[in-house]
């Protein structure tokens, strides 16, 4: 197959090299011209483990190119994938005019007919907005060429987006007609022929829904756990083990019920208040997912509010955060979690110390009262208190001794569970660990 991917950020990147890797041609097209100068001299402008070897391979076998020009990129495929941003507005509704440019340009410049992929998340009822715009486009310049219009949801992972693409737990198509769903299948036959995963051929609309569906469910399950969280610590009780008794039961499962932050990234915070305004727009008041926003922030304002209970002084005191990133294996801090708690933390005057492995470049113009660290224990050295923002494995590996050695004040507080409390505890360090029984008396 001929493939045109509209849009090379980090799910029509994936989406490329992937495809190619399958053994299609395959040619991204983004107005970015830096991106695509940097793309075709084989630089990935982003952390994603295992993209750039594909990336490489793809480029090297002459199956995927990189060009700024949609002229260059559209004429002679067979389909267009459409995976461009589609940021929140002001009012927190999806901003499709992204989607809308690229429908465009694959009216103005097919020359045949072309199936055009959403592959980007959209609000129900899409679909029928670009079968509209391709129809009156063809009109326009007097064509008559009928385009069909599919939704190809994705369901990747940060930090694990190639193994998801190339090793999905299902695929999802929602075509209107039996060609376009003939097609998507023929572009999938090489991924299903070395993977067995459920297939799911469907209408447009409903393929629609299910992404924003599943999005708001996981973050629902994060919000749940979060509230279960802070019954736990009034409790005295254990979230873990909680969470894992819960997880034993097939119908709950124990992923996404990791105490925590709340959720972040990309999608999940977009997605839910996404999802909110379309419900909303169809007639329907989806409180639950405005609970789960709600739990969502009061998780990210844990941590300011545990160093205020042991510290009883935050300002002027050098904090240390330990991760970025909004999750570990990925540079991405978009809606990271640790963002609210560095403002939190320099609203209250408080210095921070900052480490993340790979995502510091990403605030190279931003804050620049924050002391960037290159590791952890310069970022703990001499400060007053942790925060731990990101599980990575790197701040596993830090023994609770040494955190004693190298912190002034004891105080450590666990956002992401990386340390036994029994040890942090045995090693003399007053620790906030979330979902865990709290510390009734200040340390300070």
């Amino acid at each position: 197959m001929r493939i045109c991917i509209i849009g090379v950020g980090h799910v029509g990147l994936v989406s490329a090299a992937c495809f190619a890797e399958l053994g299609h041609d395959v040619v991204g097209v983004d107005d970015d011209p830096a991106k695509i100068a940097a793309l075709s001299a084989g630089e990935v402008p982003f952390y994603e483990p295992g993209l750039q070897d594909i990336v490489s391979a793809g480029l090297e076998a002459g199956r995927l190119s990189f060009t700024g020009s949609h002229a260059e990129a559209i004429p002679g495929v067979d389909a267009v994938f459409i995976c461009v941003g589609t940021p929140r507005r002001e009012d927190g509704a999806p901003n499709l005019a992204y989607v809308q440019r690229a429908a465009a340009s694959v009216a103005q410049l097919a020359d045949r007919p072309v199936a055009v992929i959403e592959k980007s998340t959209v609000p129900v009822r899409t679909g029928e907005r670009i079968k509209q715009a391709l129809a009156l486009q063809a009109q326009a310049q007097g064509t008559g060429m009928i385009h069909r219009v599919v939704s190809n949801p994705e369901f990747l992972r940060e930090g694990n987006a190639v193994e998801d693409t190339l090793r999905p737990d299902r695929v999802v198509v929602g075509a209107d007609d039996e060609h376009a769903h003939a097609l998507l299948r023929d572009i999938y036959e090489p991924l299903l022929a070395v993977h067995d995963c459920p297939y799911v051929a469907t209408d447009v609309r409903t393929a629609e829904l299910i992404k924003h569906s599943s999005n708001a469910f996981l973050a629902t399950k994060i919000s749940f756990i979060n509230a279960v969280a802070r019954i736990c610590e009034l409790a005295g009780a254990d979230v873990q083990t909680v969470a894992d008794a819960m997880g034993h039961d097939a119908r709950i499962g124990r992923a996404f019920l990791n105490a925590g932050l709340g959720y972040g990234g990309s999608c999940f915070p977009k997605d839910v208040e996404a999802f909110i305004h379309i419900a909303a727009d169809l007639g329907y008041d989806f409180g639950l997912l405005r609970e789960t926003e709600r739990i969502n922030r009061e998780a990210k304002s844990w941590p300011i509010a545990e160093l205020r209970r042991l510290m009883w002084n935050v300002t002027d005191k050098e904090v240390a955060v330990l991760g970025l990133a909004f999750k570990p294996g990925t540079d991405d801090i978009r809606d990271a979690p640790a963002i609210d708690v560095i403002e939190d933390l320099r609203a209250e005057g408080a210095t921070v110390r900052l480490h993340d492995p790979v995502a510091l470049h990403q605030i190279s113009d931003r804050w620049p009262d924050v002391v960037r660290c290159a590791s952890a224990e310069e970022a703990l050295e001499g400060a007053h208190a942790v925060v731990v923002a990101t599980e990575w494995d790197e701040y596993r590996a830090i023994r609770p001794e040494r955190l004693a050695e190298l912190l002034t004040y004891p105080v450590v507080i666990d956002a992401r569970a990386v340390w036994d409390p029994v040890a942090l505890a045995d090693a003399g360090l007053s620790a906030a660990t979330v979902g865990q029984p709290r510390t009734e008396v200040s340390v300070l």
